[in-house]
């Protein structure tokens, strides 16, 4: 009525109520009335501000990629952004009078594509794409260090880049070459797995030698000292036998010296018989037999006596004409112990006549 009306804003807007050109109100989620004909509302959002963005750039071997991110800020400096851009909202027609406010995120993303194309042309292909972490560091930093933001009254909530793709043709290219690398991968790596086998089954060969020259090296040991062992009873026995040989060397030659003794004493008594013998020779050279013989009967036993008369006969057998002798007188001459005695030189004595 006659152009006053009534405006209330939401949270989320930044209301400055100018009049015949200077700030009388301003606020967040204001709510007032106006004269239409004199007064002018400008509205900023306080919410953060989501851009996406996508463009193309070149890399330093000259390939193209498509970079695609996604940019957040907010505006902090109001009155700074409103006076570099025309925020004036028609609350009739419910919208901005200019397309300013659009502007604003053009400019932002003009900012990060500038920043974007230093770093990627200064790249090859294979290091740009996958620099997407390196890229969000470093451009991060410049843009909050960047006067033009500062200027325009912003700030750089977030920058994050979703993809850096080449076209489809080196992609494909890209792809043939890493799947080649890959298949070769694997092929080494199946190799690598052949001769790990390989070795594998090596080592185990070698373990089982080792184990093998370990048994019979100690089964040698063993044998050795099995042999030493037999070789010094060996030895011992060798050294019984030795002293055994020895003792019964000298037993012998003890043996020896004793039968030599014993020869020489059976010399010494045969020649001191001997000599006796010659001496009583000698002294009875001059004696006449018969004496001798009668000295040779003295002591004899009857038996022996009967023996030397019967000789006698014998001896002059020639001279006895005949001479009968019986079994009965010899019998009780001598007795029951010489019969034989007679028998047996009876009989010589029948033979001799």
């Amino acid at each position: 009525m006659f152009g006053l009306r009534f405006a209330k804003f939401q949270p989320s807007d930044y209301v400055m109520k100018i009049k015949n050109g200077k700030i009388v109100k301003e606020g967040v989620g204001l709510s007032f009335y106006y004269y239409e004909p004199t007064t002018s509302v400008v509205v900023a959002p306080v919410s953060s501000i989501d851009v996406p963005f996508m463009f193309e750039e070149i890399t330093h071997d000259y390939q193209m990629v498509t970079v695609q991110g996604q940019l957040t800020y907010r505006i902090t400096d109001y009155r700074q952004t409103t006076r570099i851009l025309n925020y004036t909202y028609n609350l009739k027609k419910n919208k901005y009078i200019s397309d300013d406010p659009g502007k604003l995120s053009q400019r932002v993303i003009h900012i990060v594509k500038v920043l974007m194309k230093k770093r990627i042309e200064q790249m090859p292909l294979r290091e740009a794409i996958q620099s997407s972490e390196y890229l969000v560091q470093n451009i991060n930093k410049e843009m909050q260090a960047s006067e033009e933001l500062q200027k325009l009254g912003i700030e750089i909530m977030g920058l994050s880049v979703l993809a850096i793709l080449p076209n489809k043709e080196t992609m494909r290219a890209l792809e043939a070459r890493t799947r080649e690398q890959i298949l070769r991968d694997a092929d080494d790596a199946l190799y690598e797995r052949r001769n790990a086998s390989i070795e594998q089954e090596r080592r185990v060969r070698e373990n089982e030698l080792s184990t093998e020259i370990a048994v019979e090296t100690k089964k040698r040991q063993i044998r050795e000292t099995q042999l030493e062992a037999e070789r010094s009873v060996k030895s011992k026995q060798n050294e019984m036998e030795q002293e055994q040989l020895q003792f019964n060397t000298g037993l012998e030659e003890q043996k020896q010296t004793l039968i030599e003794l014993s020869i020489a004493n059976d010399k010494a008594q045969a020649d001191a018989r001997a000599y006796e013998l010659s001496a009583v020779m000698k002294s009875l050279e001059d004696v006449q037999p018969s004496v001798l013989q009668a000295m040779a009967n003295m002591g004899m036993k009857p038996d022996q006596l009967i023996a030397v008369a019967f000789q006698g006969l014998a001896e002059n057998a020639s001279r006895i004409g005949q001479l009968n002798i019986t079994p009965d007188l010899l019998q009780g001459l001598m007795g029951d112990a010489g019969s034989h005695s007679i028998n047996a030189n009876a009989e010589r004595g029948g033979r001799t006549r």
